[in-house]
């Protein structure tokens, strides 16, 4: 028979063969103590990870939500350079700081500003603390015509007095020196009412965070404010305290502004009275408070009207504001779970599977790790051979055999 023939029989023969398992009581102390403890450990794991601490015995779904803010604060500023005629008293209200009124999912509040009032459109020199190249001259030359500058389009003419290119822009543009403290002052004591309306579709589930025993205290809105121990469940927050849960100063974020992260938690157990589902608080700074440039959080918008210019022509005018202040952003997170048969039996199955593992472990030490580790291999694996085995077998050693007798007689 020729080599391959040889092999493909040997692989045959291999191929059929079947392995089954074989119980040996062992009688040992250390082993059966290794055993038992691996055994503790994977059915702890199983009842007080897996079923307890993961509720392996419910099923889950997560929460979608929508969620509205009505901020209220009044303060008073007092800075001549907010208009021209000499009223240098402005009072903000919620319309002046709120801007824009309505965002999906956020608000912001201004606690900064550079104000450049009654600008309008022509010609004027450029703002000389511009950080624009090429903002300062010296001669026409170096104000290239329908060059863009930092506030308008230059005209081809240096101004002498300011030593800035002459612009097409916005008159008088806008003096762009931050303050050094925030020019609305008292925000902090601003607050904030929150309304989150959430549902969890798989179970048909509605709740907000303004809880149906408040109904019972028609007075209890109207007074409360949060806080995580006395009051953790007051929809009413202080714009400083949230700042301050977040570990933040309110005052350095007010002179250029931030953005904070307002995260809203539920995590509900429906096994339960739902009742008891009720949102967590939290608060966190999104930015970071180490950037060197383009540091916090601007913007800029403008307020236009209309003059009377000539008999028949109307000049359009305009308030320029570049509002410093904070911006929240609402996070949602949660999930809710309810007791399922289906989750349950598949967690506790796949559970049930790891106690192979103490076999595996215990098994592993006996035939790798001990000093008898032959004598446990010996009494652990025996090779059963049935006749047609011993028929292939036979038929492997004759062909070795008559190979060999032609190789020496050759």
């Amino acid at each position: 028979m020729s080599g391959i023939a040889m092999g493909c029989t040997r692989i045959c023969a291999r191929f059929f063969e079947y392995d089954t398992p074989k119980i040996v009581h062992i009688r040992s102390f250390k082993v059966g103590i290794l055993y038992r403890f691996v055994q503790l450990v994977i059915i702890a794991y199983i009842i007080g990870v897996v079923m307890v601490y993961k509720k392996g015995y419910q099923e889950f779904d997560n929460v979608e939500s929508t969620v509205t803010s009505k901020v209220k604060g009044v303060v008073m500023t007092n800075n001549s350079m907010l208009n021209s005629t000499g009223n240098d008293v402005r009072v903000w209200d919620t319309a002046d700081y709120v801007v824009p009124p309505q965002e999906n999912g956020a608000f912001f509040v201004t606690t900064n500003y550079i104000m450049t009032p009654d600008q309008e459109q022509g010609i004027c020199p450029e703002d000389s603390r511009s950080h624009q190249q090429g903002a300062t001259c010296t001669s026409d030359a170096d104000c290239p015509a329908k060059s863009q500058s930092a506030n308008g389009i230059r005209n081809g003419t240096c101004n002498t007095t300011t030593n800035t290119c002459n612009i097409y822009a916005w008159c008088p543009v806008e003096t762009d020196m931050e303050p050094s403290v925030p020019m609305l002052q008292g925000t902090e004591t601003f607050t904030v009412l929150i309304k989150n309306q959430i549902i969890f579709p798989k179970f048909g589930v509605r709740r907000r965070n303004i809880l149906d025993s408040f109904a019972t205290n028609n007075t209890y809105l109207s007074g409360c404010h949060y806080d995580p121990v006395t009051d953790p469940y007051c929809p009413i927050f202080r714009l400083g305290d949230i700042v301050r849960l977040a570990g933040e100063n309110y005052t350095e974020l007010a002179v250029k502004g931030a953005v904070m992260g307002f995260v809203i938690q539920w995590d509900c157990n429906l096994d339960l009275a739902v009742e008891k589902c009720r949102p967590k608080y939290s608060f966190r700074r999104i930015d970071n408070r180490d950037d060197v440039t383009a540091k916090g959080w601007n913007f800029r918008y403008a307020n236009y009207w209309n003059v009377p210019g000539n008999s028949t022509t109307t000049i359009q005018k305009r308030t320029l504001i570049k509002a410093f202040g904070i911006r929240f952003i609402f996070y949602v997170y949660g999930t809710a779970g309810k007791f399922n048969f289906v989750p349950m039996a598949t967690n506790l199955g796949a559970g049930l599977a790891l106690l192979g593992l103490s076999v595996i472990v215990c098994d592993m030490i006996l035939l790798y790790c001990t000093k008898k580790r032959e004598f446990y291999h010996e009494n652990k694996f025996v090779m059963v051979k049935d006749d047609d085995a011993l028929l292939v077998e036979d038929s492997v050693k004759s062909n070795y055999s008559y190979r060999d007798f032609n190789h020496s007689d050759a």
